[in-house]
């Protein structure tokens, strides 16, 4: 009897423990499905999240491939900066640089040999890029580019140039910042120069098959710095720019001192802005200083002999660009009109060891010289552009001594190109340019060029 009494206590005691183990499962059990249910939803947001980052970066990536060619009329904020490149696609593929391949050729046609080409009354080193390049089919320059963001801050970008002699050069390479607050950005490394239109633009972005011979003759075609370049934007309607840049101006018209302190100092100011919804415009002036030692130059003398000289001194060159464009209502598919033309003016003061090897005159050497252009290029129907452009030199009367007169020439270079392209469609051009050269003195040069240009890849848009 007390046995039974006692089991009857103990089932008495166990059925309360019995109910409290049981919710007490049942509680885990239901923060267990919670927590899954957690997870579930962050894994969910977080795929929605990837999807809308990939979509973003197509979307981006497809932007910058079918914007408009730098012929089209754009507004001037667009003035302000290249598009930054798309990083490529989500996962692993985000950290893989967009790349780009141009790729030029063509066919020349010269009348004089393009091996003995020269400016006359523009003493250049003997590697400088100038003239109509080689005659006949060639594979001319074309451009291996890289970019991406590095993180928030901080983009990279690259271009290799393949010449057709098979050599590989470096055109430009750096890093840019991306979130300077006050409309500023820095940016380091090797890259063109932001004086002047035609200067900080790659090639395959010109409206001729050539650079003018004003760029040519002062800044040996295209001046390329190693250093630091700052640009402002001011907080304002009005399109503003300010650029300031610092480096080792090893090009033309300076060389590589050997020195720790800067080779090259630059500065420039653009403004611009619209003029009702068919005109934009935008002009600027920029100065660069650049310094030489035993820079070697081969020129003619006024008789037209070819002569060897050593520059040592600092070299100043000044340059006033504008540009207007034209699209009725700010449409560019189907007709515009650009306008276009720079003045280019330079100092030479130091001291100069002429003709090496036979004469060897030696003293101080002063000169002011200066050149320009102007261009018109009109898209007449969808896909088809023609294009005018004149250009003049002035070699300016050097001072080195009593021969001054006998040594140097008075001749003006001068060139007039016409070209007519055709545009399949973004990403592709074919032309061909006439032109009559004029650069050495007694000698006139017609030259014929047909050129074509793909772009294959991912490739930002191009400025104003």
């Amino acid at each position: 009897m007390h046995q039974l009494h006692r089991a009857g206590l103990a089932l008495a005691l166990a059925v309360p423990f019995g109910a409290m183990a049981q919710t007490a499962s049942s509680d885990v059990d239901a923060l267990r499905q919670e927590i899954n249910a957690m997870r579930a939803d962050y894994e969910a947001r977080l795929q929605a999240l990837e999807q809308r980052v990939k979509a973003a970066e197509a979307s981006a990536a497809s932007q910058a491939a079918t914007a408009p060619p730098a012929t089209a009329a754009s507004a001037p904020a667009s003035l302000a900066a290249p598009a930054v490149a798309s990083s490529g696609g989500g996962g692993a593929n985000a950290f893989n640089p967009a790349m780009s391949l141009i790729l030029s050729g063509g066919y020349t046609r010269t009348s004089q040999d393009p091996a003995s080409y020269a400016i006359t009354g523009f003493p250049l080193p003997a590697n400088a890029e100038i003239g109509p390049g080689t005659r006949g089919f060639s594979l001319a320059e074309s451009e291996l580019g890289f970019a991406a963001s590095i993180d928030p801050w901080l983009r990279g970008a690259a271009n290799i140039s393949l010449h057709p002699d098979n050599s590989v050069s470096v055109e430009e390479a750096f890093i840019e910042t991306t979130a300077l607050d006050n409309g500023l950005s820095l940016k380091a490394g090797r890259f063109f120069s932001g004086i002047g239109y035609l200067n900080p633009q790659h090639s395959h972005t010109w409206d001729f098959a050539d650079n003018p011979l004003a760029y040519q003759a002062m800044l040996g075609t295209q001046f390329s710095n190693d250093g630091l370049q700052l640009k402002w934007i001011a907080p304002i309607d009005q399109y503003v720019e300010l650029g300031a840049e610092i480096g080792r101006g090893n090009s033309y018209p300076g060389t590589d001192t050997n020195r720790n302190g800067a080779g090259m100092t630059a500065l420039s100011l653009h403004t611009g802005g619209d003029i009702g919804e068919s005109n934009t415009w935008r002009a600027g002036v920029s100065v660069l200083d650049a310094k030489a030692t035993d820079q070697d130059l081969v020129g003619t003398s006024a008789s037209g002999a070819s002569v060897n000289s050593l520059f040592n001194g600092n070299s100043r060159v000044w340059v006033v660009d504008g540009i207007w464009k034209w699209a009725p209502d700010g449409n560019a598919t189907r007709t515009n009109f650009k306008l276009q033309g720079e003045y280019l003016r330079g100092t030479r003061d130091g001291n100069l060891l002429y003709d090496i090897g036979n004469a060897n005159a030696f003293g101080g050497y002063r000169v002011t010289q200066s050149g320009w252009y102007v261009q018109g290029v009109y898209q007449f129907m969808p896909r088809w552009r023609v294009g005018l452009r004149t250009e003049q030199l002035d070699p300016g009367t050097p001072e080195f001594g009593l021969d001054s007169a006998a040594l140097f020439t008075s001749y003006r270079p001068r060139k007039n190109s016409l070209m007519i392209d055709f545009n399949p469609s973004e990403f592709s051009r074919i032309r061909l340019q006439f032109a009559q050269d004029r650069a050495r003195e007694g000698y006139i040069d017609n030259q014929i060029f047909l050129q074509y240009q793909m772009s294959l890849g991912a490739h930002g848009a191009h400025s104003y």
